[in-house]
């Protein structure tokens, strides 16, 4: 029984971790046909409608309609953190960015995570994360300045702040939203809901309600349900069935790579070398920042 739950863990990690890779390539696919602003309204329309229809399906919708004006106010203060600013910046950084440099530097939000917790949360590092951190920062410095460590020229400074900024946003969002005690499927719908009116106001002032092209409109769609929704649901699922939660979030650390593999296939940027040492610094940093963790938690 228990392995039969394992390997269903497994399915759910892994065909999480799978649809998590496309999206960088669905991004920058779908930033052909709309900008960054029309991006993130439609796709916060379809994920919003897409993780109603989930509530439907697990009887849970009347969840979200019992809350206390505290937990909506709440709810209010992350919907304006994810989707609408988190989105809008990750979006534009991708505008800015070939997806092969802005996803791994939105990678860094582990990361920032460490750092935020000092302040925010009242934890002291151990040796181990920051010797992580300083692993980590040392390949988003390779792969911001692909490599060329002699001239310290960023490939592009904006959309380099842009990236490190979007995992800024979604530590901040991750501290905040670990505090609730709701279901988080019903906590990420009301992040939704709430952030929708700001995605709208920014699409009709910044740019036009109007989709020219059947491509952006899929894009659009596929981002709503692979990047905000359903991957969201599948990873809970996967969690929830592992007896150990330490084997499946193992897999995300292979995400990042089999991006790269569709970044250039489906994309046709050519992979830096810089790239793949830079990431490979990265996610050991991230390894390093686990065992750091787990260490400190002992």
């Amino acid at each position: 029984m228990i392995m039969r739950a394992q390997k269903k863990a497994y399915v759910f990690g892994l065909a999480t971790v799978l649809l998590w890779s496309t999206v960088a390539s669905a991004f920058k696919l779908t930033l052909r046909y709309v900008d960054h602003v029309q991006l993130l309204f439609y796709s916060s329309l379809f994920s919003t409608a897409i993780l109603g229809a989930i509530l439907v399906w697990q009887r849970k919708l009347g969840l979200a309609f019992s809350g206390s004006r505290k937990e909506y106010t709440r709810s209010m203060v992350l919907g304006a953190l994810n989707p609408a600013v988190y989105y809008l910046v990750l979006f534009k950084a991708y505008d800015l960015l070939p997806a092969q440099e802005a996803q791994p530097l939105n990678y860094t939000w582990a990361l920032t995570l460490s750092l935020l917790s000092i302040p925010l949360l009242k934890q002291r590092l151990s040796l181990w994360e920051i010797a992580a951190l300083i692993l980590g920062y040392a390949g988003v410095f390779v792969i911001s300045t692909h490599g060329d460590f002699t001239a310290f020229r960023l490939s592009n400074p904006l959309g380099v702040a842009l990236a490190l900024g979007s995992a800024f946003i979604w530590a901040l969002y991750w501290i905040y939203n670990t505090k609730d005690p709701r279901d988080p499927v019903v906590c990420l719908f009301l992040s939704f809901v709430f952030g929708l009116p700001w995605t709208f106001v920014f699409c009709l002032f910044f740019s036009s309600l109007h989709l020219s092209t059947i491509q952006g409109l899929l894009g659009t769609a596929y981002v709503g349900c692979f990047e905000m929704s359903v991957t969201f649901v599948l990873w809970l699922l996967a969690l929830r069935s592992s007896v150990s939660t330490t084997r499946v979030s193992m897999l995300i650390f292979i995400s990042p790579f089999f991006s790269l593999v569709f970044i250039r296939f489906f994309v046709g940027e050519r992979i830096l070398p810089s790239t793949i040492v830079g990431l490979g610094l990265l996610v050991a940093g991230l390894l390093l920042q686990r065992k750091g963790s787990r260490e400190t938690a002992s």
